[in-house]
């Protein structure tokens, strides 16, 4: 048994997908699935998580935080050690997402059982699955990834074959609403793969600010808005400060009924075993007709 914590959320989902949660000691704050995951102690803590905090108010504090600090997380050192794990998941992508790595890194190095430290740092999709590969092997059970990235590799291949041939509609991924940023890494990718155009959102790139007036102008087709660990409710907070935005009500999503909430926190920042879910989700956004409905998934929510 590979005595495992994890602290990041997606690392926890595929450890859940392995079925290997039986050999998971803790999560982070932020672990939520499967739903397991809820009973195991946490060893890391955020202090404005489930604030309710006002979206300008979380992105003041975060640059704040990370520029006196370098992190927004504090690690139980002492519940660590008391765990003694043989192995820590985390990531070193992003400061936002998870404790620093090297904060991680060198606290392990004072951990009695001398964990190794797994980092997760993905890109694009085929490291998403790559990943999945990774934490099966380092836990000790290589083999059970094979079914795992077989029936997420046959649901891409599904959607893709769905939306062949299509018109491919200009589209925008919102991460985050006040102020505005793009969603980079593996989403202008996955907009692609379900058959739209990304805007404003290169494929592999970071995440970064994007001025409203280039998303006025760049005018995407469809817009779906799905903030950074935000749910669909929280994130429909923001719509007010959106609506308020000059130009707003005239933008083509707005205007053509193509302006869809979706959960960051789940699908599209969370780059996990339901990332094929994510990609089912914008293909039935671009592609209503290729699903029997446009926008039939309920995992989605049409705002106008």
């Amino acid at each position: 048994m590979i005595r495992t914590v994890s602290l990041l959320p997606a690392a926890t989902e595929m450890v859940g997908a392995l079925g290997l949660m039986d050999q998971l000691l803790a999560v982070s704050h932020e672990c939520d699935y499967p739903a397991e995951a809820n009973q195991r102690p946490r060893v890391t803590h955020c202090e404005i998580h489930g604030k309710g905090l006002p979206s300008a108010d979380i992105d003041r504090w975060v640059s704040e935080q990370l520029q006196s600090h370098g992190t927004l997380y504090t690690l139980d050192e002492r519940l660590l050690r008391q765990l003694a794990p043989d192995l820590i998941l985390t990531q070193r992508l992003c400061d936002v997402c998870a404790p620093a790595y090297g904060s991680v890194a060198a606290l392990a190095q004072t951990l009695p059982s001398n964990p190794r430290v797994l980092n997760l740092e993905p890109k694009c999709l085929a490291d998403i699955l790559t990943g999945i590969e990774d934490v099966a092997k380092a836990m000790g059970y290589p083999e059970r990834a094979i079914d795992i990235r077989s029936r997420l590799e046959r649901r891409i291949t599904d959607v893709m074959s769905r939306v062949s041939g299509l018109h491919r509609p200009t589209a925008f991924i919102m991460e985050w609403a006040d102020p505005i940023y793009n969603s980079g890494h593996w989403n202008p990718e996955l907009i692609r793969l379900a058959g739209g155009k990304a805007v404003l959102a290169a494929e592999r790139e970071y995440s970064v600010r994007i001025p409203w007036e280039k998303l006025r102008a760049a005018n995407p087709e469809v817009l779906v808005i799905a903030c950074c660990g935000q749910g669909i409710e929280r994130t429909r907070k923001d719509l007010p400060v959106l609506e308020r935005l000059p130009g707003w009500h005239q933008q083509s999503a707005v205007r053509n009924r193509r302006t869809y909430l979706a959960d960051g926190s789940a699908y599209f920042s969370r780059p996990g075993p339901r990332i094929a879910d994510t990609l089912e989700m914008l293909a039935s956004m671009f592609h209503g007709e290729a699903y029997g409905d446009e926008c039939s998934d309920p995992r989605i929510v049409q705002v106008y």
